[in-house]
């Protein structure tokens, strides 16, 4: 039977993988919703308008859209599909992409509806990435302490059984 743990990181995986799969594919074609893919580029037109930078370095409002939505597809198909270490990759390339529209939005000055997904969407990729950064927690019996270079078991684990003495 898998581990809570397991089960946890599955279940944030498939489901943020998708949702950003999802949007992603939002931001490259109007396919699934005409209305939110004409809202995503006026949206990318603000952000570039707001940070003449990104003018000066040749960045258009269509290639900021397609690269941040081509980066959310390609991190949600690994989020969802690829086991082990790319999904932790994945996982922090999203994050730094939610940052920055997370930046923009504040930059443009959108009230908080306009980006709550986003925020609520960073805070669970960073509960998925603590999560999955954290030690798998060892069975009783492998449990073992570094003493003085030497592997010794645990003080309670190293405790005789019941109704006996343990004599030195």
């Amino acid at each position: 039977m898998a581990s809570p743990r397991t089960i946890t990181i599955v279940a944030l995986s498939v489901a943020l993988g998708l949702f950003f799969v999802f949007m992603g594919t939002i931001k490259l074609t109007p396919r699934l919703s005409r209305d939110a893919y004409n809202e995503m580029k006026r949206a990318y037109k603000s952000y570039v308008r707001a940070l003449p930078m990104l003018k000066k370095m040749g960045v258009s409002s269509i290639l900021l859209r397609k690269t941040i939505g081509a980066l959310e597809v390609a991190c949600g198909i690994v989020m969802t599909l690829v086991p082990g270490r790319p999904k932790d990759v994945a996982n922090f390339l999203l994050l730094l992409l939610v940052l920055a529209v997370l930046f923009f939005h504040q930059l443009v000055g959108d009230p908080l509806k306009r980006y709550a997904h986003a925020l609520v969407f960073g805070i669970l990729l960073t509960c998925r990435l603590l999560i999955a950064r954290q030690p798998e927690e060892l069975p009783p019996e492998k449990r073992m302490l570094l003493v003085n270079g030497d592997e010794q078991p645990l003080i309670h684990e190293a405790a005789p059984e019941k109704g006996k003495m343990k004599v030195s």
